[in-house]
């Protein structure tokens, strides 16, 4: 499987607004916050996550780095929520050579136009979002990558580029 994603980000004011229309035209999904550790390898991501509102818990592994391509593989496993301080002091004891960051991110998903949409606010980020589509081809890549364009298009905001995103992140990075 693929993710295809993409991010924007925004002021206070644009994410009430996509709210507000999002909660009027799309499906709710609903909160879903997180606690999170970040390892951040010079080419792969690797997250554990506490899902708080959904009481799960999962490592996740980009095989790529934010701002390094919208497609990319994702492996995840899930576990219980109540081992998640558990994974997190294993893999601290790993001692990773990984920058580490760790971040809450209050969170509320979507689905509209067959686009996953994570409206967030975390204090890295600040107000942003994330659009994407899981396929299981690369083939699939231009035509999600257009009905994206075309949801972020209806929604009034406009995505980050591969060099927004690689510079936005490295600074983001450098502070952790």
């Amino acid at each position: 499987m693929f993710e295809v994603e993409f991010r924007s980000k925004f002021n206070e004011e644009t994410y009430h607004r996509v709210k507000e229309y999002l909660d009027q035209h799309a499906q709710i999904l609903g909160e879903d916050d997180k606690d999170a550790y970040y390892y951040i390898f010079t080419d792969k991501l690797l997250k554990v996550v506490h899902n708080v509102s959904k009481k799960t818990a999962k490592i996740s592994l980009k095989l790529n780095r934010i701002g390094e391509g919208s497609v990319f593989p994702e492996i995840e496993f899930y576990f219980p929520e109540q081992e998640f301080q558990t994974a997190c002091e294993l893999f601290k004891l790993l001692n990773l050579p990984a920058k580490v960051m760790y971040g809450p991110q209050k969170r509320i998903n979507y689905l509209y136009q067959d686009c996953e949409i994570a409206l967030k606010f975390s204090d890295a980020w600040g107000y942003h979002l994330e659009i994407e589509q899981v396929v299981d081809s690369l083939d699939k890549k231009s035509v999600v990558e257009a009905q994206i364009r075309t949801v972020s298009a209806e929604l009034g905001i406009s995505l980050m580029t591969e060099e927004e995103l690689k510079e936005f992140t490295r600074k983001a990075e450098s502070k952790a």
